[in-house]
């Protein structure tokens, strides 16, 4: 019997690839740094080694799998099998992933970007535990979300849905650029590369968020840290942060009604008192209360262990499609 999950996270740097039972329970796991040999056919043939070899430490074989999950930064194309082009996988341009590892392995093997995987494991081991209706938002390097709208994965026409990272947040002709070439997006205002940038051209010499930085480039996280000293640059780069976070969460609200939005990355290392708090506060204000009241802001629960349960994820929310049909 095919009882077993394996769960593959790719991103830039690392990959991390875990086994499961049914259920999603963690049985064994490993982590190492993305190949990047230049040729992604070889780079997939390593990762289907690491499967090989995680599920021999779990006492089984690709025979006792019923599913392989696979989260992986997008773009995807619209049948959600080919990895077109991420930025950060240098030379996986149009590359046939699920065709491959299916290839390799001989099991079922599903697809998902990163988004999406990141909102079904904080659903199903998260934050979002206990909620049918979940937004889950990441501002890394950009802004993603997932949505989990009926207890079920929204994907929307073309697998497209759920950038909320483009909705507008700010207009007219001195709205922050965003790198997809458009004006006002959320993303050009609480996406960590945006903010970097703009970092890099306003910190003052004289902030506690030039000191921390150093010799390197100032980053959202120096920001955090020298907000939590009360540095003034800091505190008012947090509140501009927040300001722009709670629109975003406000189109989200009007447009969904969720019981609850998952704050990933950025916020959710801010913490309380220098984000969860003041986002919820400016929500609660330009949300009708109808649907403010029915609505939970919380950081993601998962931290460290979101890599080792995205790709699980992936692999449950396709057998629990599989037995609705």
């Amino acid at each position: 019997m095919a009882d077993l999950l394996v769960g593959i996270d790719i991103g830039g740097t690392k990959i991390a690839t875990s086994v499961g039972d049914l259920s999603g329970r963690v049985i064994a796991r490993t982590r190492r740094e993305t190949p990047g040999s230049g040729d992604p056919r070889s780079d997939v043939r390593a990762i289907a080694g690491d499967v090989r070899r995680v599920l021999e430490e779990a006492g089984g074989s690709p025979a006792d799998v019923a599913c392989v999950g696979v989260s992986a930064p997008g773009p995807l194309d619209a049948t959600g099998t080919r990895v077109l082009e991420p930025p950060n996988l240098a030379s996986w341009e149009d590359v046939p992933l699920v065709a491959w590892l299916e290839e390799d392995l001989g099991v079922r093997v599903v697809l998902e970007n990163d988004a999406n995987a990141a909102a079904l494991a904080e659903w199903r081991f998260g934050a979002g535990q206990g909620f049918e209706d979940v937004v889950y938002l990441t501002m890394s390097t950009g802004v993603g979300a997932g949505l989990i709208l009926g207890g079920r994965l929204f994907r929307g026409a073309a697998r497209a849905a759920g950038e909320v990272g483009h909705a507008r947040v700010e207009w007219g002709d001195d709205a922050e650029r965003c790198g997809c070439g458009k004006r006002g997006c959320l993303e050009a205002y609480v996406g960590g590369g945006s903010w970097k940038r703009r970092l890099a051209r306003e910190v003052p010499a004289g902030s506690r968020v030039a000191a921390l930085a150093g010799r390197d480039e100032p980053t959202p996280a120096h920001v955090v840290a020298a907000a939590r000293e009360g540095d003034a640059f800091a505190l008012a780069e947090m509140d501009r942060f927040n300001r722009y976070l709670a629109r975003g969460i406000v189109n989200v609200g009007f447009t969904l009604a969720p019981q609850v939005v998952v704050l990933g990355t950025i916020a959710a290392a801010a913490g309380e008192e220098l984000c969860l708090a003041p986002v919820r506060a400016r929500v609660q204000e330009d949300l009708w209360s109808v649907i403010a009241e029915n609505l939970q802001i919380l950081p993601a629960r998962l931290g460290d262990d979101l890599p080792d349960r995205a790709g699980l994820g992936v692999a449950l929310e396709d057998l629990g499609s599989a037995a609705a049909t």
